[in-house]
């Protein structure tokens, strides 16, 4: 039985899209504050996510609703260890550990990997299509609120296998309507595309602790330069 369930992930997940968008972290970042160590700490929590959901999936190759996802272009682990190696230097798998949100996240995909594998697409669905359709514009707001070079840093969002992203996520859509499932399997799996957002968020907030504290600090010595500055101002009168 065929349902659509691309529309259904788009409609159902509309308000959970909404609420990680106004995340602290994330709000900063559209507006073009971004700062680095919270930036590569997110970098290295994807870093787990998607390693823990490419290896499912790939072994997942053959299941009937998991498989016909399993679009190798879509991989991100190769482009992630190419941006932390250059946030953390050659050694950065010695550097980098997952935030408590991450290895909930990682937890999350494994157990649904083992109990419940067409839920998968939920997760699979809200990461990659999001990146995809975002990527260039996180990509330039990125780049320039962290000075960056062209590719620096910055491989996570450039999805060079698939030059033509429009007809990609068209050919995607209609892979999702035609996977062999029933409304009470896409029911499930919208809900899990809605917890998929939640995990994200989690993710989201506890970078917020370190964006707030980052930006006190360019505040605190913003402050300071100026009250040094009018004490000058008065010695000098």
């Amino acid at each position: 039985m065929s349902v659509a369930l691309a529309s259904q992930l788009r409609e159902g997940t509309k308000k959970a899209h909404t609420m990680a968008e106004n995340t602290g972290f994330v709000s900063c970042f559209l507006k073009g504050v971004v700062d680095k160590a919270s930036y590569r700490s997110l970098v290295a929590d994807l870093w787990f996510v998607y390693s823990a959901m490419e290896e499912e999936i790939g072994r997942l190759a053959d299941h009937p609703v998991v498989g016909p996802i399993n679009f190798a272009s879509l991989n991100r682990r190769e482009s992630l260890e190419q941006d932390l190696a250059f946030y953390f230097g050659a050694d950065w798998r010695q550097q980098i550990k997952a935030t408590p949100g991450a290895q909930e996240y990682v937890a999350r995909l494994r157990r649904v990997a083992k109990e419940a594998p067409e839920l998968l697409v939920g997760h699979h669905y809200t990461r990659y299509i999001g990146d995809l359709s975002g990527g260039q514009i996180l990509k330039n707001i990125a780049q320039k609120a962290m000075n960056l070079g062209e590719h620096d840093g910055l491989r996570f969002y450039e999805f060079d296998a698939i030059p033509d992203e429009k007809g990609f996520k068209t050919n995607y859509r209609t892979v999702l309507d035609n996977l062999p499932i029933d409304q009470s399997t896409a029911d499930r799996i919208v809900a899990e595309a809605n917890q998929a957002f939640h995990c994200n968020m989690k993710m989201f907030q506890e970078l917020e602790g370190n964006l707030v504290a980052a930006i006190g600090k360019v505040l605190f010595g913003f402050l300071t330069r100026r009250q040094r500055l009018g004490s000058t101002e008065a010695a000098v009168a």
